[in-house]
């Protein structure tokens, strides 16, 4: 299924046979395509917090997914394994079979997880990658390298709130703390690898937002690759 099958997603009128990744990658470009509408929304208040961006992000896209793309909806936090909490999910608005699984409105297709660039505390600077102790796991890809997070899924999102510097400068920085890693582990049982780095798959920087690819193996009791999107937004466009 391509194109025309992600536009009848957008019209509401799927409701069994569809690929889950079609589906996950229609749910993907719709959340690119409002991030910037989202950072700009008039209304919106100007915070910086993670814990405040978080539910900001999730009742927008939530709303405007009521109006224009009726299959799927938002919510903010959804339990994930080991008494985890993902920052936000997007699931069916109705039952709906998809590659032989019944999905309902409780069953997330897709989960997010959310970070600011930079981070908060230079001792948590590389946590959009890993933490640094490995006995409080911290890190956004360790999270579903690990299986703590997306754990049933093979295809997950992560967004990245830019509050300093430019894409180049983060991109740069995320692969040098990966190939740091794969030389020196934490000692979390990840193992990494240097094709692991995030890639380029779309950029527009007249809406400032960037949208890369990276796609990691798994450790643990989960054996199958994880492809990660990564839809990050420039805060103060």
């Amino acid at each position: 299924m391509g194109d025309e099958s992600i536009n009848k997603i957008f019209a509401g009128k799927i409701t069994s046979g569809v690929k889950l990744q079609t589906f996950q990658l229609a749910i993907i470009n719709f959340v690119f395509e409002q991030l910037p509408n989202w950072r700009d929304d008039p209304d919106r208040s100007d915070v910086d917090s993670e814990p405040l961006l978080n539910p900001q992000l999730s009742n927008f896209l939530d709303c405007k997914a009521r109006d224009n793309s009726p299959m799927f909806h938002f919510c903010h936090e959804e339990p994930q394994a080991i008494n985890r909490t993902v920052d936000m999910a997007a699931k069916t608005t109705e039952n709906m079979l998809i590659e032989a699984k019944l999905y309902t409105k409780y069953d997330p297709v897709l989960v997010f997880e959310c970070k600011r660039l930079p981070a908060p505390e230079i001792k948590r600077e590389k946590e959009y990658v890993s933490g640094k102790d490995p006995n409080k796991i911290s890190g956004g890809i360790q999270r579903f390298k690990l299986g703590h997070h997306g754990a049933k899924h093979d295809l997950a999102a992560m967004i990245g709130y830019v509050q300093d510097e430019s894409f180049n400068h983060w991109q740069d920085k995320i692969n040098e703390w990966i190939l740091e890693l794969v030389k020196n582990p934490i000692g979390d049982s990840c193992n990494w690898n240097p094709t692991e780095i995030l890639n380029m798959a779309k950029e527009d920087t007249s809406i400032g937002a960037v949208h890369y690819l990276s796609t990691h193996k798994r450790n643990g009791t989960v054996e199958s690759e994880i492809e990660i999107h990564h839809l990050w937004v420039m805060m103060r466009n």
